[in-house]
């Protein structure tokens, strides 16, 4: 590798920045895992963590070439142009006096296939196979998410020569993911959530989260990473890093302050929850035009984002659809209206003179985002319906009734996320205790 050709800076936020990101996974696993029944949180976070196996081999095998290899119609990457990682080694990626190894680019965009994969499950918790999860991970990682990060990341001579057709021809904003990763798998989500229909129970019986300790750190983990997902995408630490770092700073806080005052509104009180979601929903919503808007711009794009997304995903209970963590309403919703929201409160200045409507640019730029936005809309909710049709038809969906009413956990995994055996400390041996097992009444008469 010339290293006279690698900026140290840059390559060193890129690379820390992947870091964060990939942390990104196992903070939505305390985030979704206190979400659940205690019954299902092993399960709930096994179906995170195998996300990052499963991706981490596509992605070195065929995922890198196949989003940003060179374009076959702006629609696909070359999957065999950088198969198994080859002529990576001397590859740099950026422009001159900012250039980072190919190597440290492509570790970044592995990370974010990851967690695109990892969202998805929350809207199938407590009743989808094992089995299942992984053969859906592997189809649509491969066929959704690939296509769909190269129509959005994969700028013409960037990473290659030619690159997809939302960034050159559309040019729609999408900074870190807003289409790509949010809609794309919120989409997936829904169809999932109807294809396996609600969970036992859904609208009779309670379902309240069963740590919210878990969920409140889940979220400032995914706050702390974000800053990685976002920042890390200027590719350079320079002024458009920082700027980057502040609106998610920004509209996360605007969008946790929305979501309460939503709650506080509507139910009469401000809930944990709700402020993690709030958190969530800002983030979402802050991450396609996140490099585009002013400060201010993030902070109304937030406040925005938190009221509709909380709204949102009451709709769930209207129209019967089990989005179980609401994977839906937090990241199809936020992916949508911050897509869209990029077109109204771009500066023009920041974008490269593509200003949106509320800075004089009339309507073009935000026909753009609605073009990209309901492109990777149409395409993932198509692609994942067949899938799931597929995967229902082969392994099959949901785990029977007897084993999701006992607890998937058990079920799937012969594991308990919890140990509720009666075992005591005592403070005077300082040592455990096991209890004898209590006697029946009829072994207390004979006795």
């Amino acid at each position: 590798m010339n290293l006279i050709q690698i900026n140290a800076g840059d390559t060193a936020w890129v690379m820390v920045s992947a870091a964060l990101v990939l942390l990104m996974t196992p903070a939505l696993a305390l985030f979704y895992a206190g979400m659940v029944r205690s019954k299902g949180v092993l399960n709930m976070m096994m179906m995170s963590v195998l996300s990052m196996g499963i991706i981490a081999v596509l992605w070195v095998l065929y995922g890198y070439s196949m989003t940003f290899g060179d374009s076959w119609h702006g629609l696909l990457g070359n999957p065999f142009q950088f198969a198994g990682m080859r002529g990576m080694a001397e590859a740099t990626v950026g422009p001159e006096g900012h250039q980072i190894p190919a190597f440290a680019f492509a570790g970044f965009q592995a990370a974010f296939a990851i967690i695109a994969v990892a969202l998805i499950s929350g809207a199938v918790a407590d009743r989808m196979k094992f089995s299942a999860w992984v053969a859906f991970s592997v189809l649509w990682a491969t066929l959704c998410y690939f296509p769909a990060a190269h129509w959005v990341f994969a700028f013409d001579g960037f990473a290659a020569e030619h690159g997809g057709w939302i960034a050159n021809d559309v040019k729609a904003f999408d900074f870190a993911g807003g289409t790509a990763i949010h809609i794309n798998a919120g989409a997936a989500a829904l169809v999932l959530a109807v294809a396996l229909g609600p969970r036992i129970g859904f609208r009779t019986t309670p379902m309240r989260p069963h740590n919210l300790t878990l969920v409140m750190l889940g979220a400032g983990l995914l706050w702390f990473g974000w800053f990685g997902f976002n920042g890390g995408s200027a590719l350079a630490a320079n002024g458009l890093a920082a700027m980057v770092w502040v609106n998610t700073l920004v509209a996360a806080g605007a969008a946790m302050l929305g979501w309460l005052a939503t709650e506080r509104l509507r139910d009469g009180h401000a809930t944990s929850l709700g402020a993690a979601s709030g958190i969530v929903a800002g983030l979402v919503g802050i991450t396609p035009g996140c490099s585009v808007v002013t400060p201010l711009g993030a902070l109304a794009i937030g406040a925005i984002t938190g009221v509709c997304c909380a709204w949102a995903i009451g709709l769930k209970y209207r129209f019967g659809i089990d989005d179980s963590l609401d994977v839906v309403g937090v990241h199809l919703v936020g992916g949508l209206v911050g897509t869209l929201a990029a077109g109204l409160f771009a500066k023009g200045s920041l974008a490269g003179g593509a200003a949106g409507l509320f800075y004089g640019g009339g309507l073009e730029q935000l026909g753009r985002q609605a073009v990209g936005a309901v492109a990777v809309l149409l395409y993932s909710l198509v692609v994942s319906y067949l899938l799931a049709r597929l995967v229902d038809a082969t392994v099959g969906l949901r785990i029977d009734r007897r084993a999701e009413a006992a607890g998937i956990d058990l079920a799937e995994h012969a594991e308990s996320g919890y140990d509720l055996s009666r075992v005591q400390y005592s403070s005077y041996s300082k040592s455990l205790v096991v209890p004898r097992p209590e006697k029946s009444p009829k072994e207390e008469v004979e006795a």
